[in-house]
C-alpha cells in the first residue's frame, strides 16, 4: 500500500465489501437464489439466468493486455462514466473535499463531484494556446481538500491532445495531495502514447479507457480503470456486485483478439482519413469561420451562424452537438460518420 490509500475516504477503506456468491464452475449451482431454467431465446453461453462473474477474468485479461498493464491494475467497469462516479465515491467526502477540471471539457467530471457533494473547481484550458493544460494554474488552485484533478485527452469536446510532458508533470507535482485521472477516451485516433505504462512510479495516475470509442461498441457499456493496485482494490469495493452483464462479457471478449484489434485499426484508418477530408472541406465552407485541429473522431468547428448550420445539418437528415457555452461561444462539434454521411453533411452547408 502507498500514500494514495490515505487519500480515500475513511469509511471506503474501513468498508467491508458486499459478498457476492462463491463462483466455483466445477460445481452445479444452488447457493445464489436463481432460477434452474434458460428463459426461451436465451442464446448466450452461461446462461442469463445465471448471474455473470463479478470481474470476469477473460474480460479482465484481454483488455489488460491491450493497454499494456497487469491485471491487478485493472477494473472493468459499464464505461468510463462508472469510473469517474466511482473515484468521486471513493475519494470525495460530502460537503468537504474537491474536484479540479478543465473546461471546456466533458461534463460527466463536474456531474459525478456534484452528486458526491465534492465542490468543483474550474481551471480553463488555455485557448490562446490550442486549448492547453495550464499546469501552474491547477497547481495554484490545489488545497488541502483537493482530492481528484481531471484531465482528458484527447479532449472532449476541443479534439486536441493535451501535452505528455504537462501532464506527467502535473501527475508528479499532485503527489501526495491528490489524483490525477486522465481520460484517455479518444486516444486510438491520435498518435499519442497512453500514460498507462506510468503508473507504477505514479501511483496518484489514475487512467480511463473505453471501448465505446474506437471499438465501436458504446452500446456495450464496457469501459476500465487503470490504476495503482490499492486504487483498484478501493473500487472493487464500491462497484455493485455482477455490474458487468453476460451478454457483454460474451460480446466484448472475442473483440480483443488480434484479428479484432487488427479489424479496430482498419476501422480507425478509414475514420481518420474522413476526419482530414471533411476538415479540409469544411475549413473551406463560407459558414464555418474556424476548423479546430483535431486527435477525436470528431471535429470542433466555430461559426457565427450556429443556429443556422443546426438547421440546415437537420434538414439533411442529420444531428450535431451544439457545444457553444462561454469557453466556446460559437462552437459546434461534429462527429465523423460515414463517407455517404458526411458527403449530406457538407452538401447542407454549400
Amino acid at each position: 500500500m502507498t500514500w494514495v490509500s490515505d487519500l480515500a475516504r475513511p469509511e471506503i477503506r474501513a468498508l467491508k465489501p458486499y459478498q457476492h456468491a462463491a463462483w466455483e464452475p466445477q460445481l452445479e449451482r444452488l447457493h445464489a437464489n436463481e432460477v434452474p431454467w434458460r428463459v426461451s431465446g436465451d442464446g448466450s453461453a452461461a446462461g442469463l439466468n445465471r448471474y455473470p462473474e463479478p470481474q470476469p477474468p477473460a474480460l479482465v485479461q484481454g483488455l489488460a493486455a491491450i493497454y499494456g498493464v497487469p491485471s491487478e491494475q485493472l477494473l472493468v467497469g459499464r464505461g468510463s462514466d462508472e469510473a469517474i462516479d466511482l473515484l468521486a465515491r471513493i475519494f470525495c467526502r460530502a460537503q468537504k473535499d474537491k474536484v479540479i477540471v478543465c473546461p471546456p471539457t466533458f461534463g460527466m467530471y463536474g456531474v459525478a463531484a456534484r452528486i458526491q457533494g465534492a465542490e468543483v473547481i474550474a481551471v480553463p484550458l488555455d485557448a490562446a494556446r490550442g486549448f492547453a493544460l495550464d499546469v501552474e494554474a491547477i497547481l495554484a488552485a490545489v488545497d488541502a481538500d483537493t482530492r481528484l484533478v481531471f484531465v482528458c485527452s484527447p479532449n472532449n469536446p476541443t479534439a486536441n491532445s493535451l501535452d505528455r510532458g504537462a501532464m506527467l508533470d502535473l501527475a508528479r507535482r499532485l503527489a501526495p495531495r491528490a489524483l490525477l485521472v486522465v481520460d484517455e477516451a479518444y486516444i486510438e485516433f491520435s498518435d499519442a502514447a497512453s500514460l498507462a505504462g506510468q503508473i507504477g512510479s505514479l501511483p496518484n495516475l489514475a487512467v480511463l479507457r473505453t471501448l465505446s470509442k474506437s471499438h465501436g461498441l458504446a452500446g456495450a457499456r464496457c469501459g476500465s480503470l487503470l490504476a495503482a493496485p490499492e486504487v483498484i482494490a478501493l473500487a472493487r469495493k464500491v462497484i455493485p456486485p455482477y455490474a458487468i452483464t453476460e451478454l457483454t462479457v460474451e460480446a466484448v471478449t472475442p473483440l480483443l483478439s488480434p484479428s479484432g484489434i487488427a479489424a479496430m485499426r482498419e476501422r480507425i484508418a478509414t475514420l481518420r482519413a474522413e476526419r482530414e477530408r471533411v476538415s479540409r472541406a469544411l475549413a473551406a465552407c463560407p459558414l464555418i469561420e474556424r476548423v479546430w485541429p483535431s486527435d477525436a473522431n470528431f471535429l470542433l468547428v466555430d461559426t457565427p451562424v450556429a443556429d443556422e448550420v443546426l438547421a440546415r445539418v437537420r434538414n439533411v437528415g442529420l444531428i450535431i452537438r451544439d457545444v457553444r457555452q462561454p469557453l466556446l461561444p460559437r462552437s459546434l462539434r461534429i462527429s465523423i460518420g460515414t463517407n455517404e454521411q458526411n458527403d449530406r453533411l457538407l452538401g447542407s452547408l454549400t
